[in-house]
């Protein structure tokens, strides 16, 4: 840090390593939490029976709407703490993000509807439901894809962003398959270990393009991974990774055998593992982007408002930030469990 002149002691310092911490951490608790609810949304069309369908909006009913709060609270502490990168970041994402909301609109809608809808236009609302989820998740993971390229304008770019967008849909896929598979049960949550591990490689391969790609992006990243002793120091995130996909493989292989004599032991286990590679991969690539917000462009000091902006907005983020924390993990603990049924 010394390297680009910043005091840590000094408010100027701090309050901008604070909102980026806090930041991240909404951007984390988002793509896991809205992931898996819209990984279901995407399997959706899967499933062939009304019920079975019920059951898995069922699954996500109490959660989803809740969990797109962590969105807004991330994206509202990059336009009032670091104004600067919001306006470069979403002035070339300007495109993905109109897409993305008009895709979490159309999810809401359809959801919404559902419900009210006669049984001979549900179909049309799932049909929403499904193309929302698949939309806003593709656009989710080409932003990604732009965020590691440095934003830039050109073909390749534009290429790997696109992969990236695919991948993200396939592990959303493998959170929303896990997901099912710990709430619900009978032929749907057979199923849904056959969906997760449709979702297995493609999801993989994601992760591997972004570990492969981002380093090369930069000069800086590539020697905070390749320098030693970093090297060595940093082994254990991709081994243990890998680690994570071999349970997650050998768990969907011995998981039919068990369910099919009403042994729910291990079921949270596929879930508990993809959630694990999701915080694995954010880890690394917060190391490889930190303190950059536009890779060699703009950093979170020189991003950041002004020392005394920041001070007023930490103190409302210091109520808001603990009850959204409370809020979430009492909307867990009260529907834990299987879902039940779904009635109208």
């Amino acid at each position: 840090m010394h390297d680009i002149g910043v005091d840590i002691s000094s408010p100027a310092g701090w309050l901008p390593l604070v909102f980026a911490l806090i930041m991240a951490i909404s951007m984390l608790a988002y793509v896991v939490l809205d992931g898996y609810d819209l990984g279901v949304g995407i399997l959706l069309r899967k499933a062939g029976e009304l019920e079975q369908k019920d059951a898995m909006i069922a699954s996500i009913g109490p959660f989803w709407d809740a969990n797109e709060t962590w969105l807004v609270l991330g994206v509202g502490v990059l336009l009032v703490a670091f104004p600067a990168a919001h306006g470069v970041i979403l002035g070339a994402l300007y495109l993905p993000v109109a897409l993305m909301l008009f895709s979490l609109t159309l999810r809401g809608v359809a959801f919404d509807f559902r419900v009210k809808a006669k049984a001979q236009h549900r179909p049309l609302w799932d049909k929403a439901f499904y193309a929302g989820s698949l939309l806003a998740s593709w656009s989710q993971g080409f932003m990604l894809g732009q965020l590691i390229t440095g934003f830039k304008q050109d073909t390749p770019s534009y290429l790997f962003s696109a992969l990236i967008g695919l991948c993200l849909i396939s592990a959303y896929r493998l959170l929303g398959a896990g997901w099912l598979i710990m709430k619900t049960e009978g032929a749907l949550q057979l199923h849904a270990v056959d969906w997760a591990k449709k979702s297995l490689w493609l999801t993989a391969a994601g992760v591997l393009a972004i570990s492969v790609a981002t380093p090369w992006v930069s000069p800086r990243i590539f020697d905070k991974w390749f320098s030693f002793p970093n090297v060595l120091m940093l082994f254990p995130i991709p081994a243990v990774t890998m680690a994570l996909f071999g349970v997650m493989i050998r768990s969907l292989l011995r998981l039919p055998i068990r369910l099919q004599q009403n042994n729910q032991y291990g079921a949270a286990v596929p879930f508990a593992c993809t959630v694990g590679v999701f915080l694995l991969s954010f880890y690394g690539l917060a190391y490889s982007l930190f303190p950059w917000l536009v890779i060699d462009r703009l950093d979170i000091w020189h991003a950041a408002s002004a020392p005394e902006a920041l001070m007023v907005i930490f103190y409302g983020v210091a109520v808001v930030f603990p009850v959204i924390i409370g809020y979430t993990a009492y909307a867990y603990r009260v529907f834990w469990g299987k879902s039940t049924a779904l009635s109208y």
